[in-house]
């Protein structure tokens, strides 16, 4: 294949990612908490000669770090994050972090998130209630009380570099820095953050992306039908 076919196929590499991206942007519109991702391209520049020739080259992915709309539920367990920091959970696999404040009481009385992972208070020990506990109160700096006392306090921490986060599934994150911990996070209790992607925007730059897709497939084309041509006629010449 001659640069022309590899440049193009940079290209088309570059436009799936783009488009795979954005689709999943759009199937998590309504999934709690979740971040709008980008892909970073960059040109790789090379010589062919005298010609400086770029190709597409898939950096990484950028995550939109913008707060999503909260929503009220009615739900005591529900819990939102105004301003920065995340909720820590303990996995399977370790501690991990997330802002899907969408919480529920395990069979042990254990505040767990959706995946059934237990949420740590800011001892580093799972949230847990007794059974005398009905009127479950979680307040604004995180404290979890009912009508029986305090229960304990919400840990909630951020990241000097949240890029530096990896996804892990939609709602949670591994971080391969320190944890800090928020001093003063600001909780509400009864709501839930919803996702910070918007489908109209999403939809229309999904739309340019396959265009740009379709408009690359139709050079690459064009450009096996060049490459045919000049073999028929070599072959022609041959015979």
């Amino acid at each position: 294949m001659d640069q022309p076919g590899y440049i193009i196929l940079s290209r088309l590499s570059a436009q799936m990612r783009a488009t795979q991206v954005l689709a999943n942007n759009i199937a998590n519109a309504d999934t709690p908490a979740y971040r709008a991702e980008r892909p970073v391209f960059a040109a790789h520049l090379t010589r062919a000669g005298a010609e400086r020739i770029a190709f597409s080259v898939d950096r990484a992915t950028w995550r939109d770090t913008r707060a999503g709309p909260i929503a009220t539920t009615g739900n005591p367990l529900d819990v939102a994050l105004r301003g920065e920091g995340f909720f820590a959970v303990e996995t399977q696999g370790g501690e991990r972090y997330t802002r899907a404040g969408r919480f529920t009481l395990d069979a042990t009385g254990r505040l767990t998130d959706p995946d059934g992972n237990a949420v740590l208070g800011a001892a580093g020990t799972p949230i847990a209630f007794g059974p005398g506990d009905t009127r479950i109160e979680i307040q604004g700096d995180g404290t979890v009380r009912s009508e029986n006392g305090v229960i304990g306090r919400l840990r909630v921490v951020r990241f000097a570099e949240p890029q530096r986060l990896r996804a892990e599934g939609e709602r949670l994150y591994a971080a391969d820095d320190a944890p800090e911990e928020v001093a003063r996070p600001q909780l509400v209790q009864g709501a839930v953050e919803g996702s910070n992607v918007s489908p109209i925007s999403e939809i229309t730059r999904l739309t340019q992306d396959v265009r740009e897709f379709q408009f690359a497939t139709q050079f690459a084309e064009r450009e096996g039908e060049r490459l045919q041509t000049a073999i028929d006629r070599i072959l022609r010449r041959r015979s």
